[in-house]
């Protein structure tokens, strides 16, 4: 019986990479857990500034306002001896970087109290958020927990994907939508997603809408089109992976 995989994770080093590019000996599982540490870190970052409780669903839900605030996508990390860069895709630059680059000195001076090492950040702009299937994924969720119509929801974020140059998009929801007894499952999918063709690239998400009713888990896959797997080894040969 065949079986679902990441669509991302089947294709590292054919047309994908890797979001954590590093070589470690004896101490790789400590250094994969400050992978895990600095993510952390940078995505319950409080990018808004606002005042918080110290526990609680009240904390938790500040820090997704935070991460949806911020627009941040993606936390690519590389390592170096002691030095550690860490690179964030963010929709909103502007506001993870703060006014005169406060928010990020801030950032940065946390992320180096906490590792003990010499950590730098990059910001690197998303230029169409509407192709990032993260970002997608979290509009869906809004919307959801806005109390949408799920059917609704689905539709318009694959058009907005559809408008801005992808060739395809698929959106699953599953969960108690609209607050029913029973869980049930809801997708839509415009355009072609060829999830079996490797060359194929296709930006996958899983996220989470929280409503008053629980959980709603959120899938969402998009084609841009295919890559020369060739080509792109030779690009990050070029540029260091830049």
């Amino acid at each position: 019986m065949g079986q679902k995989v990441n669509p991302k994770g089947l294709r590292l080093g054919i047309v994908e990479t890797w979001d954590s590019r590093w070589f470690a000996d004896k101490d790789y599982a400590d250094v994969l857990h400050e992978d895990f540490m600095i993510r952390d870190i940078v995505k319950k970052w409080n990018y808004k500034g606002d005042g918080r409780p110290l526990t609680g669903k009240a904390l938790k839900r500040l820090q997704r306002d935070n991460l949806r605030f911020s627009g941040i996508s993606k936390v690519e990390i590389e390592r170096k001896a002691k030095n550690v860069l860490v690179r964030i895709s963010a929709a909103k630059p502007g506001i993870v970087i703060g006014k005169n680059g406060e928010t990020i000195e801030a950032l940065t001076k946390q992320l180096r109290n906490k590792t003990g090492k010499a950590v730098d950040i990059k910001i690197k702009t998303i230029e169409q958020p509407d192709l990032d299937a993260w970002l997608l994924g979290e509009g869906v969720a809004m919307m959801i927990e806005r109390r949408f119509a799920v059917r609704r929801a689905i539709k318009q974020s694959m058009e907005k994907a559809l408008r801005a140059g992808a060739q395809g998009v698929k959106i699953m929801c599953a969960g108690r939508l609209g607050g029913a007894e029973i869980a049930r499952t809801e997708w839509s999918r415009r355009g072609r997603v060829p999830l079996h063709t490797l060359r194929a690239e296709i930006d996958y998400a899983h996220t989470e809408a929280f409503t008053t009713y629980g959980k709603i888990g959120i899938k969402v896959w998009i084609y841009k089109g295919d890559k020369d797997p060739r080509k792109f080894k030779n690009e990050l040969l070029l540029h260091g992976q830049d």
